[in-house]
């Protein structure tokens, strides 16, 4: 075979290997409604609807060294005025950069398609409700009184959550009564939903609706109105040395508990990022990620985000002021959803509970409310005197007084049932055994 035979072997094979790895192809990117400005990797790119080439190695595996990867994930953020802004992850990966002839070459990530859809979310829906807040004009911590450890969990505890992602989990808690969740961004970060665990074990899905990804903060919706939920104290009101318990779902350990420190300090801390923090000797394990610290009074001081692991190093957590979490809600609430809220010792005057963790002062003849939660058949339609209010599951806030509710159960017999709603109560609707067969004809309906 002549050298130059050769030279036309391999140059012929050089041709077929690049092709695939240099081929352009087309990322494209809609939403609902569409002219959302786009920015990848935090630069503006463009609008939607949104097409760019990219090489067809950003796509699918390449077979030579000579092909392009893409070499970091890929993050996109959609955002249109009066919309809640979306933040989805276009890649998947690392996947390990390996030669035919075994030689490791580094890490690359691939596209997980070429065409995303976004809906995006009206503000005006999404961020419903008020926010129970005590800022420095507000009353001071010494005219508030303080709850006893007991009361202090049995009242806030309700208003925590847990969070479940693909392959992360963390700690969230009620900010509104509407289902508006609180956490932290790198819980929620490349996330479109979120599953939730209520303490009572009802099982939720939340959607991720803002990522603050400088602050760690993200801002999650559940369907549904009723959640207990807890004040926030803006970071003027916090004191050094006062007593702190952290409410959250550590790894390797039960969910739901609790742990007590006091505040170490309070300030700007560059090594942990931007915003105020709050240092605590509290313990702080993986999974309280996003949960509240709280005060003696019940006041969320801060968001639990980071602890120091230090070799000879013990005791020091890090939380986000509250303060910095007000600032991220002021974006999408104006001033009259803030309310001032004077958090007190209970009375024990044998007043059934409330569901809420907080709720704003009313009139001596404002008409009492409690919640009836309806946690299954899933997807089944409400009624409540008629009315479509939803779908299951979800907790509704109820006047006092009789109230007439029928919960579908597609192919069988719907549940129907009137509950007389007592103020401050919460009832649970169900459970699921009543979803009957339909009975043939002469057979009996059974009993409800």
């Amino acid at each position: 075979m002549s050298i130059f035979h050769r030279l036309c072997i391999c140059e012929g094979l050089l041709f077929l290997s690049l092709t695939p790895s240099t081929y352009a192809e087309k990322l494209q990117i809609s939403s609902r409604p569409s002219g959302a400005t786009i920015e990848i990797d935090g630069v503006a790119v463009g609008t939607t609807p949104f097409e760019k080439d990219f090489p067809g190695g950003y796509f699918r595996r390449t077979k030579t060294v000579l092909g392009a990867r893409l070499e970091h994930p890929m993050v996109a953020r959609i955002s249109l005025e009066g919309y809640a802004t979306k933040e989805i992850l276009l890649s998947q990966g690392p996947m390990s950069w390996i030669a035919l002839n075994g030689r490791h070459h580094g890490e690359y990530w691939l596209l997980k398609t070429d065409k995303f859809d976004v809906d995006l979310d009206p503000i005006s829906e999404v961020f419903t409700g008020s926010v129970m807040t005590r800022l420095s004009n507000h009353v001071s911590a010494d005219e508030v009184s303080e709850l006893s450890l007991e009361d202090l969990i049995a009242k806030t505890k309700p208003a925590v959550v847990y969070l479940r992602g693909l392959d992360k989990s963390g700690t969230g808690f009620f900010v509104t009564g509407t289902g508006l969740i609180a956490t932290n961004a790198h819980v929620a970060r490349n996330e479109k939903t979120l599953v939730i665990l209520m303490q009572d074990r009802l099982q939720l899905e939340a959607t991720v609706e803002h990522v603050d990804a400088d602050l760690d903060i993200a801002l999650a919706k559940v369907a549904g109105s009723g959640f207990a939920h807890l004040p926030l104290a803006d970071a003027s009101t916090v004191r050094q040395g006062e007593s702190v318990i952290a409410v959250g779902n550590p790894g390797e350990a039960m969910g739901f508990s609790v742990t007590k420190g006091i505040i170490s300090a309070v300030g700007p801390f560059p090594n942990a990022g931007p915003g105020t923090w709050i240092q605590t000797d509290a313990p702080i394990n993986p999974g309280n990620s996003g949960g509240p610290l709280l005060n003696m009074r019940g006041e969320v001081v801060g968001i639990t985000t980071q602890r120091l692991a230090k070799k000879g190093i013990n005791g020091i957590g890090f939380a986000l002021s509250a303060g910095d979490l007000l600032s991220v809600l002021r974006k999408f609430y104006g001033k009259e959803a803030f309310v001032a809220e004077n958090m007190s010792a209970p009375t024990h005057s044998g007043e059934a509970p409330s569901s809420t963790a907080s709720k704003p002062n009313k009139k001596p003849d404002s008409p009492g409310v409690g919640t009836v939660v309806i946690p299954d058949p899933p997807g089944e339609i409400v009624y409540v005197g008629g009315t479509k209010v939803g779908l299951a599951p979800v907790i509704l806030t109820l006047s006092t007084g009789p109230h007439e509710i029928i919960v579908t159960c597609h192919g069988h017999i719907p549940r129907q049932e009137t509950i007389t709603v007592i103020k401050g109560s919460s009832v649970t609707f169900g459970p699921v055994p009543w979803c009957h067969k339909q009975p043939t004809e002469g057979e009996s309906t059974p009993s409800q």
